[in-house]
């Protein structure tokens, strides 16, 4: 028999005992009736989402962030998610997504991430129920390249509102970067823009093109198995902007948990809903793992820093 290989000092991938994955799906919920607020909470709900959501409260989230499958074949534990026709795919979105309406409060804002095929059919879909705001592309650094055509290393995520009241915090998101050519006034002081320990940077307002995310990997704590895991730090930017603490964050499709794990770290409650048993797991242990360690990598001090890498 094989010896397992150890692995590298530096690799800090989450893994699961079988035991341990065993204890934390335990921990989990199943809903078998009409929950309340209460009952939910700050729960990781092992269920099909378009069966958990029928069984959810009326108007009790604040902010939900989604990251459904992309319509291309991904492998996502033990379930295959298959690549459909183009207006197949229009019609299970509209599914589910029609379903989570009722669980949004009026002032509620709404996230879906997508790639480029898949982001052609979001303001469709979404452009039904809820009112559009922006679009935000963030690059994805870790795509593959090609023979024949560009790498694919884009990504899309569509920002709505349920009403035209929403949640914008812009102070939260301010991003800090290094000042090239700094002025000052005319006692010699920095004009619009600070100065410490030999570092000139200023306080700047996010835009919708984001290059300052590193996707997960091997030798960052927040990395898991999950084929497309989102970093803390791109969930963090929604949550700081379109949420307060205190306030109910909603994923229908947790994953490995990020916007649970986030919500949490920016003292959020949260509710996140996953049908794969080894993500429910992690999610789980991620969230313990939240109780010993609140941060965020490439947000520091309540500033996102202009990239961030391995620690």
């Amino acid at each position: 028999m094989a010896a397992k290989k150890t692995k590298a000092p530096r690799n800090k991938t989450i893994e699961l005992s079988r035991i341990e994955a065993a204890l934390y799906v335990s921990q989990s919920l199943n809903l078998k009736k009409q929950a309340k607020e209460s009952d939910v909470e700050n729960q990781v709900i092992y269920q099909d989402c378009l069966k958990a959501m029928d069984l959810l409260p009326d108007n009790f989230v604040d902010l939900m962030i989604v990251d459904p499958p992309y319509n291309i074949t991904k492998n996502f534990g033990k379930n295959i998610f298959k690549e459909m026709e183009a207006k197949e795919y229009i019609k299970w979105m509209d599914q589910w997504l029609s379903k989570t309406v009722r669980l949004l409060k009026e002032d509620a804002s709404v996230y879906i991430c997508s790639d480029w095929k898949t982001s052609l059919f979001i303001p469709e879909v979404a452009g039904k129920y809820f009112v559009l705001q922006n679009r935000i592309s963030w690059e994805r650094e870790k795509g593959r390249g090609a023979l024949n055509n560009w790498k694919n290393c884009l990504e899309d995520i569509w920002f709505f509102s349920k009403t035209k009241n929403y949640t914008f915090n812009l102070d939260a998101v301010k991003i800090q970067r290094p000042v090239l050519a700094p002025y000052r006034d005319g006692k010699g002081k920095p004009k619009d823009w600070t100065e410490t320990e030999g570092q000139k940077y200023r306080l700047t307002s996010p835009s919708n093109v984001w290059t300052d995310i590193s996707i997960p990997f091997w030798s960052m704590p927040e990395n898991t198995s999950h084929p497309t895991q989102k970093p803390e730090k791109l969930i963090a930017k929604l949550i700081l902007a379109s949420s307060n603490e205190g306030d109910m964050v909603f994923d229908p499709f947790l994953g490995s948990g990020t916007t649970a794990v986030t919500a949490k770290k920016l003292k959020r409650r949260f509710l996140g809903i996953e049908r794969e048993k080894e993500y429910v797991a992690l999610a789980l242990k991620r969230l313990d793992m939240a109780d010993e360690n609140s941060t965020i990598q490439g947000f520091e001090d309540g500033v996102f820093k202009s990239r961030n890498g391995a620690l």
